[in-house]
């Protein structure tokens, strides 16, 4: 835009001083004619000679007359350029002659020029004969100057103007290039193929990148200390349920009973809320992420081993979805789905995953019974066991939503289409890549 707003400030000021210059000229050659008229018995008499070759070329655009502009005068005199042509003259009640007895004003001339015209009238002797002289020059051609001169300015104004930007453009990007690398290096630590920024950059950046790596360190001993001390306290909870398990066996009987699946149900509380804080501290973490399609493959492949007379399939329709979280986290939850279908299926658990708009979506169906609609909520309460004849706390399918909830996705549980039982569909957002 500046280039433009000087370009356009260079041609207007030129075209200003060109046309100028051109009037004076006008006026010069007007008091030259003028200089060389007189009178001669009545008649006008003289060789003017404005000392411009172009009013001695026929129909050149540059022209001067005398012509008488009283009774008591007689005869004209023309340049050889116009000949015995005439140029009209408007009236002096459209253009009036100014203070300095001038009058100017445009005309088509006869090549059809645009001339300008240059008017006075001057008293010739003392017997008041009057005579009107007129300088006529080519518009036209100043115009055209005008115009070429213009267009030339705009040409290398362009040029220099694109050649400004190429050549900012290229020191922007190379200057911005450290930058670049810090960029994808942030990437790559949020792909988890590496752990830290290169501090290999120039002293501006350089900076930058050991705060990082400051920042991501702490966030590492952050998390180290919280395992530590999540570790420390189910170490210090598993000798007393422990106890209590034991004792429980020695009771015998429904109280023993009732004590050991209490208690079973603490422990599994217990590591359930450890999982708990532990996902809501690395949650947001740059530095944990898991690809998908190697943890399902390898579910699938450990439940077709569990179960070994039912068909576990895996369909995969992407094969670049990132976990935002710990591998083992994602593999919890999964599982306890996997296991939960072969449970319940007969013949077939079908694992999939699939690109959802929100991010992937990973589902898990079986050809089992599945769940009635008033079931769904009864299947997520922590506790809750539909079928008291399979084992278990009744607490999976509840851990394995407060997990998902923790990571910011959701469980669905709706009848499978395909199989028939149920289809249980985990929906996560993906890890930026």
């Amino acid at each position: 835009m500046s280039f433009i707003a000087i370009a356009t400030i260079i041609s207007t000021l030129y075209g200003e001083a060109r046309l100028k210059s051109f009037q004076q000229l006008l006026s010069a050659h007007l008091f030259s004619v003028i200089a060389s008229v007189s009178v001669n018995d009545g008649t006008l008499a003289g060789r003017p000679d404005p000392g411009e070759v172009r009013y001695s070329s026929p129909l050149s655009g540059w022209y001067w007359s005398v012509e008488p502009a009283a009774d008591n005068l007689k005869g004209s005199l023309r340049s050889v350029s116009l000949g015995e042509r005439n140029i009209d003259s408007p009236s002096t009640l459209n253009v009036p002659f100014d203070t300095s007895f001038q009058r100017r004003y445009t005309e088509d001339g006869p090549n059809g020029q645009k001339l300008s015209v240059v008017e006075t009238e001057v008293v010739l002797d003392a017997e008041n004969r009057v005579a009107r002289f007129r300088v006529m020059g080519n518009l036209s051609e100043v115009e055209g100057e005008i115009a070429d001169f213009r267009y030339t300015l705009y040409f290398y104004l362009g040029i220099f103007g694109l050649g400004g930007t190429l050549i900012n453009a290229a020191v922007i990007l190379f200057g911005l290039r450290p930058l670049d690398r810090v960029r994808r290096s942030l990437g790559d630590i949020r792909e988890g193929k590496v752990t830290r920024l290169d501090e290999d950059l120039p002293n501006e950046i350089a900076p930058l990148a050991r705060e990082m790596n400051a920042l991501i360190d702490n966030n590492r001993r952050i998390m180290d200390r919280s395992r530590t001390q999540v570790g420390n306290l189910a170490h210090s909870l598993k000798t007393p349920l422990s106890v209590l398990v034991n004792e429980s066996r020695t009771i015998g009987g429904t109280e023993g009973r009732i004590i050991a699946e209490q208690s079973a149900a603490m422990q599994v509380q217990v590591q359930h809320y450890l999982q708990r804080a532990r996902v809501a501290a690395q949650r947001d973490s740059v530095v944990f992420r898991a690809p998908v399609t190697p943890i399902l493959e390898r579910l699938a492949r450990v439940t077709a081993k569990l179960n070994p007379g039912m068909d576990v399939q895996f369909n995969n329709y992407m094969d670049d979805a990132i976990f935002a979280g710990e591998q083992e986290d994602l593999e919890e939850v999964v599982g306890n789905l996997m296991e939960n279908a072969g449970k319940w299926g007969r013949n077939i658990i079908r694992l999939t995953l699939a690109r959802v708009d929100s991010g992937f979506e990973i589902s898990v169906e079986d050809d089992g019974p599945g769940l009635a609609p008033d079931q769904i909520q009864d299947a997520l309460a922590r506790g809750r066991r539909l079928d008291e004849t399979k084992p278990g706390t009744g607490l999976g399918l509840s851990i394995v939503n407060d997990t998902i909830r923790e990571y910011g996705g959701t469980l669905r549980l709706e009848r499978s289409s395909a199989l028939g039982g149920l289809n249980a569909r985990l929906i996560l957002p993906i890890a930026a890549s």
